[in-house]
This record gives structure tokens, sequence and C-alpha cells, in this order.
């Protein structure tokens, strides 16, 4: 009896064991020693200013399909639903789509996604910027990246960002077929990188010198957005930089920023799409139509959208009602109808911004400051996944994980780059401290970091070159009773974050590079 005891235990403790031991390895550094210290001041005389653009497609090939028998966009064979073998290889091969639930495999495509990059460069510094139309970007993986770019494309650096669109497919992990197994296809990643490497090497050889117009329109598209939590507020202003080829007068590209979450097409959406991106992008290039008639022309060029200050979260959300600019028709279900309809408002936007820009810069310089920084990972959530495989986030130290934050300056210009999805209010201003806050402070990320930018124009890159979630003020901080403005639970946004300490010390982490550009 002692010995079947001993052999139970010995069994037990092996498996414990191996537990552990890939535990340990796949929270293991996947970059050691890797780290950003980057100080660029601009050139005492500004210069000519050269700019590129590229994209290249990262859609999946979606071949097998699937059959959903009751309705509810997820994929349960208990519940009759079938798929489609289409390439009769004896599995179902899904691209599962990010951002809402697991099981919800893609059956087909309704637009690309890309890999959009831009390349400013002013004869002293190289600077890229690539657009992901992806629900995020893990800093890991950037950095796979950022190590396969040739010397010769000359890139001092390299800023990787996230759309943040929920209709992609997972390049993170946890929205595979149950929360137990991965969604990233390996393949599909290695496309991923392969195909962002090509954009940011096409950007780079094809820079030409451009005069740089700059453009906003801060308040026109607020009626897209949604805060679903107090306090109350935004990050509604579009922001662009249209970069004009100087020897022929035609567009090279555009830059928009704008903050609110890529996800109009809600939940039950079964089709790979980078959601209202798309339709920002295609019309300023393009134009805005109509039923086929040409509303207003599009600049031409290639058009890069950022997310902005999504955090809290902005949204159009499924239920919002949306009138586009051409009817009185009020969409308040989540389809494609809606989407067009909400593209070409900010389409037309958009275009009227651009041909109406604040200021026009014929000559400029760059300047850079980039770090590598470390963050507690106290989410027990996170910490789990990251144990058993489903994200790929390496540990640097005992539960700390290693992320990356940057400001650069172009003319008038200032652009800072948040790992995360940050609260507006860490940005703007309107940080409180409601009763129920886990911790009785007053507002600790403060003055609000475009107080800090310099220039005119403040642009906000969410999502760059990491996705550590939700960047939350330290005093609304919330998951135990009682809760904020007497609510009955917990609001959302701590369970998908880092931990407490993350807005604090990334805000404290951008005093000091900003103060430094």
């Amino acid at each position: 009896m002692k010995k079947w005891l001993l052999r139970i235990g010995a069994t037990i403790l092996g498996i414990l064991l191996l537990l552990i031991v890939l535990g340990l390895l796949n929270m293991r550094d996947r970059h050691p020693g890797y780290e950003v210290d980057l100080l660029i001041h601009g050139a005492e005389t500004p210069g000519t200013i050269k700019v590129g653009f590229a994209a290249f497609p990262i859609t999946p090939t979606v071949i097998d399909t699937w059959n959903d028998k009751n309705g509810d966009a997820r994929f349960n064979e208990k519940d009759g639903d079938t798929y489609n073998d289409n390439n009769n290889n004896g599995k179902f091969d899904a691209f599962w789509i990010a951002g809402f639930s697991n099981k919800k495999p893609a059956n087909g495509v309704h637009d690309d996604v890309w890999a959009r990059t831009v390349v400013f460069d002013d004869g002293n510094t190289r600077l890229a910027m690539v657009s992901l139309d992806a629900i995020g970007f893990m800093h890991e993986d950037v950095v796979d990246i950022r190590l396969e770019i040739p010397e010769e494309l000359g890139i001092d650096y390299t800023v990787i960002s996230s759309t943040h669109t929920h209709e992609s497919n997972d390049l993170i992990g946890i929205w595979g077929e149950s929360p137990l197994k991965s969604g990233v296809n390996k393949e599909m990643m290695k496309y991923v990188k392969s195909q962002t490497l090509a954009s940011i090497t096409k950007a780079v050889k094809g820079l030409r010198p451009a005069k740089l117009q700059f453009s906003e329109d801060l308040t026109g598209a607020k009626d897209q957005l949604m805060d679903t939590r107090e306090p109350i507020v935004f990050d509604a202003g579009m922001r662009f930089i249209q970069a004009i080829d100087t020897e022929n007068d035609s567009t090279l590209g555009v830059v928009v920023t704008w903050g609110n979450h890529p996800e109009t097409l809600w939940a039950d959406n079964l089709l790979i799409s980078s959601d209202f991106p798309h339709y920002v992008r295609e019309f300023i290039e393009k134009g805005v139509y109509n039923n086929g008639e040409l509303i207003m022309p599009g600049v031409g060029g290639t058009a890069v959208y950022f997310s902005g200050a999504v955090g809290g979260l902005m949204t159009t959300r499924g239920s919002m009602p949306i009138k586009g600019p051409f009817s009185d028709t009020e969409f308040t279900t989540p389809n494609y109808d809606k989407l067009l309809a909400q593209g070409q408002k900010l389409g037309l936007l958009s275009l009227n911004a651009l041909a109406n820009p604040d200021s026009i810069v014929e000559e400029s310089q760059i300047s850079i400051h980039a770090k590598t920084i470390e963050l507690p990972l106290a989410n027990n959530t996170f910490k789990l996944a990251a144990a058993i495989g489903l994200l790929n986030k390496g540990l640097t130290g005992f539960f700390t994980a290693r992320t990356e934050i940057a400001a650069f300056s172009i003319g008038p210009a200032s652009i800072i780059c948040v790992p995360g999805e940050i609260y507006p209010e860490i940005v703007n201003g309107g940080i409180e401290t409601p009763e129920g806050q886990d911790f009785d402070i007053q507002p600790v990320e403060t003055p609000p970091l475009r107080e800090l930018m310099p220039g005119k124009y403040k642009f906000v890159l969410g999502l760059a070159n990491d996705e550590i979630g939700y960047i939350i003020p330290k005093s609304e901080w919330d998951v135990e009773a009682p809760y904020l403005y007497g609510a009955k639970k917990s609001p959302y946004g701590e369970g998908n974050s880092f931990g407490p300490e993350t807005a604090p010390i990334l805000h404290k982490e951008f005093q000091t590079i900003l103060g430094e550009l």
C-alpha cells in the first residue's frame, strides 16, 4: 500500500515539476539583454525632409469555412456546427478572429488587413512608423522584426503599432478555439513579420523629397464615440500629416490618428476586416463615394491609420446609432451598412481637414527619444496565459516584463508611442478620485501628457511596440467593493491591465523622455 502511495506521490510530483519547467520555459525572456536607450536631437538647421510610404497585405487566406447552426458566431460542434474541409486535409484550418471571444473562426474576407509604413528622413535621422491591422502585437514580436531589418536601410528607430481592429485574425494568442488554446497560426505570424519587413523596405526605397501639411479636426468625429466608463473623457480629435512630393506636387501619403476601438462590426461579424480604418484609408486615397457617385475626390498616395487613446473604452458600441452623411437612416445594428456610413462621415471629415491645412513645412528636423522600461505584471490571468504559452510575453525578472516608450518630434508636431490602451484622461486631463477607489489617493498621472508634449500638433500612437492592455489612472483603479460611481460591480478594464502601477510608471517615464526631447 505504501509503495502505491509513493508511486502516486512521485507521479504527482513529476507532473508538478514538468508544469513548472514548462511554465518557466514559456515565460523565459525572449531577447535577453535587449534594451533601447536612444536620444537623437534634431539638427540645428532644418533640412529637406524625405518621406516614403508602403502598404503590404497581411490578410489570411481563408480556405476552410464553417456552418453556424444556431447563429451565435461561435464554433461549437456540440451545437451542431460543422466545418467545410475545402482543402481535404481532414482538419479544420481555422483563422480565429480576435477581440470579443474565443471560438470565432473567420468565414471569409471583407477587406484586406495591412502592414502600412511611413518613413521620415531629415538627412540625419531616419524614422519608420508601421501600422498593423491587428488586435495587438507583442513587444517580443516587434523585436523579432527589428532584428531582421537590414542595416543598409539606415533606419535609426522603428515603431510598430496596431490599429486594434477586432475583426482580424489573432496575433496575440488568447482568442483561439478555447481559453487554453492559442489562436495564433505560426505560419501566419511568419507571414505578417515578412510582410512588415517588406513594407518597411519598400517605404525606404520610395523616399522622396516632400513638404509636410499638418491639419486636424478636433470635434467633428466626437458623435461617433461612446465612452463606456466614467469619467467621460474622449480623445476625439482626428489629426493628419500629409506628405506632398515637392517635385511633382502629388500626395505621397497621409498619416491619420483617431482614438476609437475599431469594433463597429461588433461581436457577430465573421469576416476578416480592418473595420472603419479600411474606409478611412480608402476614402482618403480614392475619394468618398455614395451609390457609385464621387462626392469628394481623394488625395491619392497611401494612407496610414494609427489608433490613439482608446482606453476607457472608446467605442462605437453595436447598438449606438450611426447616421451617414447622405441619408437620414440611422443604423443601430452592427453590420457593413453601418460601417460604410461611419466610414463616409470619417472620410469627409478627413478630406475637409486635408483640404484646409493649418501649417505647411518645407524643411524640418527629427528628434527621437526611445527607452526600454520594465513593468510589474500583477494580473494573475496574464501570468497564467504567459505560463501556459498563450501569450508570447517573456519575463525579465520576478513577474516583471520589458516594454518600451518613445517620443519624437517632426517640425511642429510631436508624437508619443504608448505600449497599450491608454485612458484619455491621462492624455488630455480629467482624472477623477471617485468614491469606491481601491487606493485612497489623488490623481497621480498629472499633468496630462499632451501638456508635456512640445509643438502645436500632438499625436498619440496607442498599442505602439507592445500590447500591455489598459493603462488606467491609479486613482480610478477598482476591483474591490464598494465600486466607483455607485456601480453594482467592478468596471471593465482592470481584468485586461498589467496592474495598478502601470499608469503611474508610464506617466513618470514619459515625463522624463519628453523633458529630454
